[in-house]
């Protein structure tokens, strides 16, 4: 048995599949024709830009808007002028080929994100990656790796999946994915839990422990996973997968119906939710209002506090799509696991030890309340 992170709940049973990009071979070349070589890195923008359009447009069509948010986040990264200008203005003043500019400015920008002490700005990192080596396949004329075509079954392997990658799988194919790096809040965790395929990700060294065609079960929800397992675990998780996926097409038959018990008693049936966009879900699956909104999202991805009308739109926003629903907004909860880099608390060994509510006072309480009860 092997221990990562449980990113994406669900049992996944099936062959594993080990997914390794093309290594990139990228050397620093000069060039004479500066002007020729910026206009060659324009086209290969414009080509990268293309595909992503057609990655998020695609994801919109099968998962939903909020996932292809994703790559369009992407797409917005691609169009920085201060991005692509450094790129070009590399490739001008130091004479070097396309290729080799990418990868020092987009490693520049990418380095500068892991080196972040948070771990949302951390994931960052992983879509520079990203759009750092599609460059270069459009540049190279390398295909990336399609895993659309995936046979049924497949447990994809990955030392880590892209965004790109992760937003092309087939879920009808891929009964789960397991990756040696990531964490809950990257953006590959997330595709997959839009898409509701298991995966356990941060198996450390997992690569050199499974081969194609292995035999792999994962438990999703909790972030273990074994290969080859015997005739007696595979058993009894076979089991509990055919479980978690007979409850989970039983409650399908109740959305839209009345929460009340056999004997007649009314239950209020609410959601806890993380972020804005999580509010699709609890419509998705009729949910009756929010029982706990967890606002640490607005602190903990940025270096500076979030301005009180960044807070109050956030909120706003939950407020208007539940349309007089319930809505409970929870008063920041920081400290011990999940820091904020702009307040500067210091770190507690103990998460269960000491104070961790700071209370904030928001002036503008009347107005909350007026669009919670909208």
């Amino acid at each position: 048995m092997y221990k990562g992170t449980n990113a994406s709940s669900g049992i996944g049973i099936g062959t594993a599949v080990i997914v390794e990009e093309a290594e990139l071979v990228i050397k620093r070349e000069a060039v004479l024709d500066t002007e020729a070589e910026a206009k060659r890195f324009q086209e290969a923008l414009e080509q990268t830009m293309k595909d992503t359009e057609a990655l998020a447009a695609d994801l919109a069509t099968r998962v939903g808007e909020k996932e292809a948010e994703i790559m369009q986040g992407h797409l917005m990264l691609l169009m920085d002028p201060m991005l692509t200008g450094e790129i070009e203005n590399t490739i001008k003043n130091e004479s070097i080929c396309s290729e080799y500019a990418v990868e020092q400015v987009c490693t520049m920008y990418a380095d500068v994100f892991a080196a972040m002490e948070d771990e949302l700005m951390q994931q960052r990192a992983t879509d520079m990656r990203d759009i750092k080596t599609r460059m270069q396949q459009v540049l190279m004329g390398v295909s990336s790796v399609d895993i659309s075509a995936l046979p049924a079954g497949s447990i994809l392997v990955a030392k880590d999946l892209t965004p790109s990658m992760t937003a092309g799988i087939n879920p009808a194919h891929v009964a789960g994915i397991v990756t040696e790096l990531g964490g809950k809040t990257s953006h590959s965790a997330i595709l997959a839990r839009a898409l509701e395929i298991p995966a356990v990700v941060a198996v450390k060294d997992f690569m050199g422990l499974v081969k194609n065609g292995d035999q792999v079960i994962l438990d999703g929800s909790e972030g273990i996973v074994f290969v080859n397992p015997d005739e007696k675990t595979a058993s009894k998780y076979q089991e509990k997968r055919d479980c978690f996926l007979k409850e989970k097409k039983e409650l399908e038959q109740y959305i839209g119906k009345p929460t009340v018990t056999r004997d007649g008693v009314s239950i209020e049936l609410v959601a806890n939710i993380g972020k804005p966009e999580d509010v699709e879900k609890v419509l998705q699956y009729d949910g009756e209002g929010v029982g706990l909104f967890r606002t640490e999202f607005l602190f903990m991805d940025r270096n500076a506090m979030p301005t009180e009308e960044e807070q109050f739109e956030a909120y706003k926003e939950v407020a208007e799509k539940l349309a007089g629903k319930p809505v409970i907004i929870r008063t920041l909860d920081i400290g011990a696991d999940k820091q904020a880099p702009s307040l500067g608390l210091p770190e507690e060994e103990n998460p269960a030890l000491g104070f961790r509510a700071i209370r904030i006072c928001l002036e503008r309480t009347d107005i909350f309340q007026t669009q919670l009860r909208a």
